[in-house]
């Protein structure tokens, strides 16, 4: 670690050979940013005790970032060059933001574990199609506050290509919007409408993939080799032949294999895991984190309180492998998570991690994404809807919900994305299930093939040389509100209940509240015909939207229900944190777990979850509830309900019950 008096005084020392000593190559970086620091005090741009602050944060964090980047990528020249002049570009950063997200830092630094607290909820929407622009978003925020929402995903607002972008995932540009959404500073002035609110911004941050109109991206078109070196770009086929030899094809409506010419008159080829447009960004080159660090750090300063990483399972290449999920791609991520630490603090990370449950946990940890979606839990609640089981979901939640203390799930009912199921073939073997055919009769059961099926959904990037398949639809849709109303109103409110209940973070994805339905006419879009899932991704929903407070319509059923859930949990100190325990609750019907805690009079308490996932009445033996004291209170009912559980318990057709019980 370097002193104060020591690094007070910028070395004359030459620029580091390599990064073979750490205490070198620490002092290098810190003396860069104190040089940079002593420039924005004489500029009075940071006073000398905020100055003084940022220092202590570089000294506590950055010989871990060292060792990481090491790690990644060796102590070559390049790799000295890269961290000697992060010093400087943390101070940059650090400086340009602004004073009242200096003070967001101050307040998460008092409760660092802010998205574990039942009262956070959030909310995800694309702004274009939800409110129009940032002023329509802006103009709903009261309606936000009403459904209690602490927490808002706006879907990438980037400058993007014409016509298909991938759903914006296909970023143009990190510093700039799309020209009918805003403006950046218009981004900036949202953030902190909804910070006063006490709304959260969540904004994405694409890091494995540019758009190939993207400046670099262009300049690497043009045969600029320094530009080149950003992508994956080889002259003929024999290293892409090599490398799809091992890799899957993710979108194969869109091209075959992991590759794409560079254009049509070019013989070289360029990486592009998910469309033709998107190139993967070369991680193995130093100068990508750089440069993508700062990318980072920019959103961060416009107010973005968390960011959602996309695709970082994709992030390292390794020739021979799967190219998903190697060990440098949690590195890099966690050198991210440094930066943020030193020069944005109150900045967290979201994964999305659409990968094996084994691989999903390895993302969540403090120095890595403090929070991550949950795509187990969210398909395995719609496998027990379509079969009437719990048994995968019940397994899920005992054996793969724990994580790392300081972390939490983001629970989810569905997404703007497809669903896909990826729960674990070997766990579904153990109850005698083939993993492959279980996927078959899911995606024909959510898209209408299976007789007898309640859902209206829509099938996605079918591979017939695989099978392979992915659903579309809104929650609505898919649980049947459209073909048996009184019975999918349940279905939501059940699915959504078991996100609420579980711990973490719940995210409701815009319109769900509303029991809004799928956009039948998304397909005569050219841009969307040959993307399911806009099936999913309606606007606005203004007829729902005046029934919300009617509660003999499906809307009013669905806002009234979601909204006395929210109240309950929000009231319900027992479901802090992430602590979950199983419950055989003695029917495989029956979803299960419990929440210990502390009521609110501060005594030990439990709170009993049970959903029953089918359309018959199931009942839980007083035997089997006999390790809890009689006396519960059902907590949804309209008012807390006495219950005697020495007379056993009736859960009627899919029902959902939380219940504060005590244990004997």
């Amino acid at each position: 670690m370097v002193s104060d008096s020591r690094a007070s005084v910028v070395s004359d020392r030459p620029e580091l050979s390599d990064l073979s000593s750490t205490t070198e190559a620490v002092e290098a970086a810190r003396n860069r940013a104190v040089a940079q620091l002593r420039e924005l005090v004489a500029e009075r741009k940071v006073a000398p005790w905020q100055a003084a602050g940022f220092l202590e944060r570089f000294d506590e964090h950055f010989p871990a970032l060292l060792e990481l980047f090491r790690r990644t990528y060796g102590s070559g020249e390049k790799a000295a060059v890269v961290v000697v002049e992060m010093g400087a570009q943390l101070a940059s950063a650090w400086a340009q933001r602004p004073a009242e997200l200096r003070a967001v830092d101050d307040t998460r630094g008092e409760d660092p574990e802010w998205y574990l607290r039942p009262t956070e909820v959030g909310g995800v929407c694309y702004i274009d199609r939800w409110a129009g622009d940032l002023a329509g978003l802006r103009s709903r925020i009261p309606y936000l506050r009403e459904l209690g929402l602490t927490y808002l995903h706006v879907m990438p607002p980037f400058k993007v290509p014409a016509g298909n972008s991938d759903g914006g995932y296909a970023v143009s540009s990190y510093r700039e919007l799309r020209p009918d959404l805003g403006t950046m500073a218009e981004l900036a002035d949202t953030a902190g409408e909804l910070r006063e609110a006490g709304i959260s911004l969540v904004v994405d941050f694409v890091l494995n993939h540019t758009a190939s109109d993207h400046k670099w991206a262009q300049r690497a078109k043009a045969g600029d080799p320094e530009f080149e070196e950003l992508y994956w770009i080889y002259p003929d086929r024999e290293m892409p032949d090599a490398f799809e030899r091992t890799t899957r094809e993710i979108f194969p409506d869109d091209h075959p294999g992991s590759f794409t010419p560079v254009a049509a008159d070019d013989p070289r080829w360029v990486w592009t895991t998910f469309h033709d447009f998107q190139w993967d960004l070369n991680w193995t080159n130093p100068r990508v984190l750089a440069l993508m660090a700062q990318e980072m750090l920019f959103l961060a300063n416009q107010g973005a309180e968390v960011l959602r990483l996309d695709a970082v399972a994709f992030l390292w290449k390794q020739l021979g492998t799967t190219c998903e999920s190697l060990p440098q791609a949690h590195w890099i991520v966690q050198v991210l998570n440094r930066v943020c630490r030193i020069a944005a603090p109150a900045t967290i990370f979201k994964s999305e991690a659409i990968v094996h449950p084994d691989e999903v946990v390895q993302y969540v940890h403090p120095d890595e994404c403090q929070i991550s979606y949950n795509p187990l839990q969210m398909a395995l609640t719609w496998e027990a809807l379509a079969t009437r089981k719990a048994t995968l979901l019940d397994d899920a939640l005992a054996e793969r919900h724990e994580l790392p203390a300081g972390t939490a799930w983001v629970n989810y009912v569905r997404s703007h994305d497809d669903i896909g199921w990826t729960f674990s073939d070997e766990d579904a073997a153990r109850h005698g299930i083939d993993g492959y055919r279980h996927r078959r009769f899911l995606n024909d059961f959510y898209t209408g093939r299976f007789e007898g099926s309640f859902a209206d959904g829509v099938a996605f990037q079918y591979n017939p040389r695989t099978g392979d398949a992915r659903v579309c639809g809104t929650t609505a849709s898919l649980a049947g509100t459209t073909t048996e109303p009184e019975l999918g109103v349940r279905r939501v409110l059940l699915a959504h209940g078991i996100a609420f209940s579980t711990g973490g973070l719940p995210l409701i994805y815009l319109g769900d509240e509303l029991a809004q339905t799928n956009d039948e006419d998304w397909a005569q879009d050219p841009d969307q015909a040959g993307d399911a899932r806009w099936a999913h991704r309606p606007r606005f929903p203004e007829a729902a939207f005046e029934q919300r407070l009617d509660r003999s319509s499906v809307p009013g059923q669905v806002y009234a229900g979601l909204r006395h859930m929210l109240a309950v949990r929000a009231a319900a100190p027992e479901l802090d944190g992430a602590d979950l325990i199983g419950f055989d609750a003695g029917s495989e019907h029956l979803v299960a777990y419990q929440r210990p805690g502390l009521d609110p009079e501060g005594r030990p308490s439990v709170i009993l979850c049970l959903a029953n996932v089918s359309e018959e009445s199931v009942r839980v033996e007083a035997l089997t509830l006999s390790g809890f004291e009689p006396e519960a209170t059902s907590l949804l009912a309209e008012q807390d309900t006495a219950l005697d559980l020495s007379q056993g318990l009736e859960v009627g057709p899919l029902e959902t019950l939380w219940l504060r019980v005590r244990a004997r």
